[in-house]
């Protein structure tokens, strides 16, 4: 196996120490440089090896369980869970196995399991790849698993964890002619007006990229702002709005946006994204709660669990365990309450967060509807194409899953609604 295949794995060994014993999230990992040293060909492998290890980790820690007397070092467990995976998709042995003996061979604390990893993988060539398709699809977490199954029951759940395990095509958004995007960069044109690729590459060196054409964004997180539908010079007020899609779609419909959000580097990217694309927006670094005036126009993509990403992150919920969420649904309704005071009369509010959990969705809408005198929900405003009206909640929200579109490769997990004011 040639050094760059070592270093890539190496790599992603390191990005699931990480994640899994440090609780790091894979963004964040990768924010600080974590492959920097990589080649860009290697990181790309180092990131794939590392999303496709962690959707299968359960298969491979169930082939591995049955050549292991006793749990290895951590560091070890991710090697073999790292070459089980890929022996399992078909993988050449011989690279595989040298490589992840390399890996471990080179830390002295471990460099004496050499002969064991070459075993059990040797064992795990022999007939992984066979026993594979045959293990059940990899089960989430108890801490996210049982509220899911308590809001969707084990059937709907089962069929989220499918389409998490499938893993998530590239969406992309198209800053003007969404049909010529399209015929551009081949792939399919979905009924919301995302172009969506299954085999895309390296995105930076896509056609139109470095022109600003189109941006990365899961058709999911690309239906708040069509539903909030600004019209050319409408003035719209955005809240927690890095790292910046929706920031373009509404600079690209002609609005005139005040996109705010706390996170100086995080808004530093919608600076370089916009930069790219040509689309003016008034970027404001500080805190949603401190944001003062009236608007007629509020999208309020609330901090959440993140738990309707997991197709995409797949680290997520084995790096997080839920402690943070009731401070959220806290925020959450804080959040809310702040943008319902800021919003004019006959002003229209787009609420989402990018979560499974109806507490940090329908709940929030409904204990917000209960709370305000004068504040109404706009079904209506759901109205656009490609959305089912199977997906409208009973409160009037949209509620969007990872299992639907299934044939088509999923979407994000979101909950959506549109508040009006009289």
């Amino acid at each position: 196996m040639s050094q760059t295949g070592v270093q890539a794995r190496r790599s992603a060994v390191y990005l699931m120490d990480q994640i899994l014993g440090e609780g790091r999230l894979l963004s964040e990992l990768i924010a600080t440089g974590a492959l920097e040293k990589l080649q860009p060909a290697e990181r790309a492998t180092a990131q794939r090896l590392a999303l496709d290890t962690l959707r299968g980790m359960e298969r491979a820690d169930r082939i591995l369980q049955k050549h292991l007397k006793k749990q290895p070092p951590l560091m070890v467990r991710n090697a073999l869970r790292v070459a089980t995976v890929e022996l399992c998709q078909g993988g050449a042995a011989h690279g595989i196995v040298n490589s992840a003996v390399e890996i471990v061979g080179r830390n002295k604390r471990t460099q004496s399991m050499k002969g064991l990893v070459n075993a059990v993988l040797r064992k795990v060539a022999a007939n992984g790849a066979e026993i594979w398709p045959t293990l059940r699809v990899p089960h989430l977490p108890a801490w996210i698993r049982d509220p899911l199954v308590m809001a969707y029951g084990k059937d709907v759940v089962a069929a989220m964890e499918a389409g998490h395990f499938a893993g998530a095509p590239l969406d992309l958004t198209a800053k003007g002619d969404k049909a010529a995007l399209q015929r551009s960069l081949g792939g399919e044109l979905l009924e919301t007006g995302s172009v969506r690729l299954a085999d895309a590459g390296q995105v930076s060196m896509m056609p139109g990229f470095k022109r600003g054409s189109w941006w990365v964004q899961d058709a999911a997180a690309a239906l708040p702002v069509q539903i909030l539908a600004p019209k050319a010079g409408d003035k719209v007020l955005e809240l927690c709005a890095a790292p910046g899609g929706k920031t373009m779609q509404l600079a690209a419909m002609g609005a005139e946006v005040r996109a705010v959000d706390d996170n100086p580097a995080r808004m530093e990217r919608v600076r370089e994204n916009l930069k790219r694309t040509k689309l003016p927006a008034e970027l404001h670094v500080g805190d949603a709660l401190a944001e003062s005036g009236t608007w007629p126009m509020i999208l309020l993509d609330a901090p959440c669990s993140a738990t309707g990403t997991i197709r995409r992150h797949p680290d997520l919920p084995h790096a997080k365990d839920g402690a943070e969420i009731g401070a959220l649904i806290d925020l959450q309704a804080q959040m809310l309450d702040h943008a319902i005071s800021l919003l004019a009369p006959g002003g229209r509010l787009v609420f989402c967060t990018c979560s499974l959990l109806p507490d940090e969705g329908e709940c929030q809408i409904e204990e917000a509807l209960a709370r305000h005198a004068g504040l109404s929900i706009d079904r209506d405003a759901l109205t656009v194409p490609g959305v089912d009206p199977a997906w409208i909640t009973e409160e009037g929200g949209l509620r969007l899953r990872p299992d639907y579109w299934a044939d088509k490769g999923g979407m994000d997990g979101f909950y959506i609604a549109c508040l009006k004011k009289d």
